[in-house]
């Protein structure tokens, strides 16, 4: 099935050019438009889209308060920010909330469209110069989980950290282990707990500078 993308910005000029690029590749197809957070909400549910990317700084409800509103109302689709910001707050900001990705607008076509396809496919997706930026700001004041921690979790849940590590999805998960969605959320929530961080990026990415991707 291919994966139906909801392009979120309050620049029509930017959102045709995505949609433009999104349909030079048969494998991904564009939902709908939104043109603010607000009325992402609105086509988020009307649409169902397995894809959103969207921008941060928009009028009337800007990205951040989007998707906190869109995880709260339990749209399960993937969400990738797609902005001109690199700031480390906004990054931080935007995958403590539940993002799946962020994407910066200043990305060659050709990889922007490589990365939306990674993302629509159920990977993690970052711009490559915030890779850096990130693992230092989610390992910066608050303190990471200690060596010991591993020793905590379950066979299962240091299966799903590895795999979160590979920046899969929880279906991609629940298929790879052939246990439910559900069943995944629950050992994600568990080994979060466990590892005293608040978002699956930041145990990706935990997970990944100790070696278990």
């Amino acid at each position: 099935m291919t994966p139906a993308i909801l392009i979120v910005d309050d620049h029509p000029l930017f959102r045709r050019g995505v949609r433009q690029l999104l349909e030079m590749d048969p494998a991904l197809a564009v939902a709908g438009e939104a043109a603010d957070g607000e009325a992402a909400l609105e086509a988020a549910v009307r649409l169902e889209p397995a894809l959103i990317l969207m921008d941060m700084n928009m009028a009337r409800l800007d990205g951040l308060g989007a998707l906190k509103a869109l995880r709260e109302a339990d749209v399960e689709a993937r969400i990738v920010m797609l902005t001109v910001s690199d700031a480390e707050e906004d990054v931080v900001a935007a995958l403590r909330a539940g993002a799946d990705g962020y994407l910066l607008k200043d990305m060659e076509p050709e990889d922007l469209l490589a990365a939306i396809k990674e993302a629509a496919e159920g990977q993690m997706a970052i711009s490559p110069r915030l890779a850096g930026l990130l693992a230092r700001a989610l390992s910066g004041p608050r303190a990471a989980p200690g060596e010991d921690v591993l020793a905590s979790l379950t066979a299962r849940e240091g299966e799903i950290l590895r795999a979160l590590a590979r920046g899969m999805s929880n279906k991609l998960i629940a298929r790879r282990l052939t246990i439910s969605e559900g069943t995944v959320k629950v050992h994600v929530r568990n080994l979060l707990k466990k590892l005293g961080l608040r978002s699956r990026v930041e145990a990706a990415v935990w997970a990944v500078n100790h070696d278990l991707g």
